[in-house]
């Protein structure tokens, strides 16, 4: 568990760090350090969507039952995740700096009280986003991890693959930053954000109550039939049959198969 979360508290902060690098020394590019520390934010932003959203589609099409059935990529995640939250409201109060440096609200040399200043600016600013963070560091990782006791690992795949908008939210802000919205590509992402974002945030928890409820439809009408039905009906060697789950879900055996030799 250790070794996961150090090897994202290394992943996600030094992805920054050589994508801001060779932002700024690449001899075609050669950007300013405001402009490198924007696009490398996005850029790992981007990254940790389609790593999520893949896990996210691995998992969820590896489940036949949406609640008992587990697979080892749902924890290793969520644990390799944490850190970037954390490493993420750093870069997103970098990117609030140099945005209010290139707007000539501070000076380029700005002093430490400056940056004191614009610290309790971003925090008012971007509360919702920091305390989504915040929340999702001290709340949902230990209840995802530790609470849930490995169930609904279908629900947390699903939910991962909300993060497939993400990337192009991501380059739709970088395009409109340097000005780019009467590009082609401006126009392509903005209709691939639209239906991303409609599919993966707007559509995700109706799709998941659905899914949810038909086992609870299966519970409730399965209880009615069985009330009308005499319990333990015979069987062809004259014992009684186990009833069946009627929630829709697979129950597991409480007694081992007997192999039969």
């Amino acid at each position: 568990m250790l070794t996961i979360l150090a090897a994202g508290s290394v992943f996600f902060p030094g992805l920054f760090l050589l994508s801001k690098q060779c932002l700024k020394s690449i001899p075609a590019l050669r950007w300013s350090e405001g402009d490198a520390v924007i696009v490398s934010a996005r850029l790992v932003s981007s990254v940790q969507a389609v790593m999520a959203s893949s896990a996210g589609y691995i998992i969820a099409s590896s489940c036949d039952d949406i609640i008992e059935d587990q697979h080892w990529l749902t924890s290793t995640y969520i644990m390799f995740a944490v850190p970037y939250f954390v490493y993420d409201i750093y870069a997103m109060f970098m990117c609030y700096w140099y945005k209010l440096r290139v707007k000539g609200h501070e000076e380029a040399s700005a002093a430490p009280q400056h940056m004191a200043s614009a610290l309790t600016s971003y925090l008012r600013r971007e509360f919702l986003m920091v305390l989504h963070h915040v929340v999702m560091v001290t709340i949902c990782f230990p209840i995802s991890v530790f609470v849930r006791q490995g169930r609904g690992d279908y629900f947390q795949g699903i939910m991962f693959m909300a993060e497939l908008s993400t990337p192009s939210v991501c380059l739709g802000k970088i395009l409109i930053q340097y000005k780019q919205q009467h590009t082609l590509l401006h126009k392509v992402n903005g209709a691939l954000m639209l239906i991303t974002f409609f599919i993966c945030r707007v559509l995700l928890f109706p799709y998941l109550y659905y899914v949810y409820g038909r086992g609870a439809l299966r519970l409730f009408t399965g209880s009615s039939r069985s009330q009308r039905r005499r319990p333990g009906a015979a069987t062809a060697d004259g014992g009684e049959a186990a009833p069946q789950p009627a929630n829709g879900y697979r129950a597991p055996s409480a007694e081992p198969d007997l192999a039969t030799h």
